[in-house]
């Protein structure tokens, strides 16, 4: 035990399940059903966000047509792993985001005039904001028992104009799901220490 484990409020196994234990397979097996895909989002829509943005989307891939189209837009050593996972997801953010904003944060939409204003300032508040999202959506796979790939390793212009032609979403991420198969493990990698990155002021 750690004192990680000792400090939790949930208990051993769930820290380990999420956190401690939790490793990326590199081959999948096993199924993902419609409910689990569903839980994955309704987890991960309670993580917080900038103004309570939410701008990340999520598109699984679950027809052979589109399965093949996406396996073809990534770095080779992705595309077998791919091709076989039981689900598939292309996490990307709302370009449009701040136009919900009603939705989002009813009652006070001061801010909104400052995205309006700077398309820069509104991208990089999208993007940054759906990547913190798309650290709670993998904690939502492994809080449901699955395990999680994600993957940069792909030609992102692609999968946009292949899933996301009217430019409404940019993709940045595809996130293999399903549980590890029998030789899903490499080494296991390190970790850097407390010591090493943190620092108290």
């Amino acid at each position: 035990m750690t004192i990680a484990h000792d400090e939790a409020v949930i208990d051993a196994a769930a820290v380990d399940a999420i956190f401690a234990e939790a490793r990326t397979p590199n081959t999948f097996t096993g199924d993902v059903t419609d409910e689990q895909a569903r839980a994955i989002y309704e987890l991960t829509k309670f993580g917080p966000t900038a103004f309570n943005s939410q701008p990340l989307r999520v598109t699984y891939v679950r027809s052979a047509e589109a399965r093949a189209t996406l396996v073809g837009t990534l770095a080779n050593g992705n595309r077998a792993k791919t091709a076989a996972a039981p689900l598939v997801a292309i996490l990307s953010y709302d370009t449009s985001w701040q136009e919900q904003w009603d939705n989002f944060l009813p009652g006070y939409n001061a801010p909104k005039a400052m995205y309006d204003a700077d398309p820069d300032l509104a991208a990089a508040t999208g993007n940054n904001n759906a990547h913190l999202q798309a650290g709670y959506f993998i904690l939502a796979v492994r809080s449901l028992g699955l395990s999680a790939g994600p993957m940069t390793g792909a030609d992102f212009t692609a999968i946009d104009k292949a899933f996301f032609p009217d430019g409404g979403q940019q993709s940045f991420l595809v996130v293999n799901i399903g549980q590890p198969a029998a030789d899903a493990w490499g080494a296991a990698k390190p970790k850097f220490a407390y010591e090493d990155v943190v620092r108290t002021v």
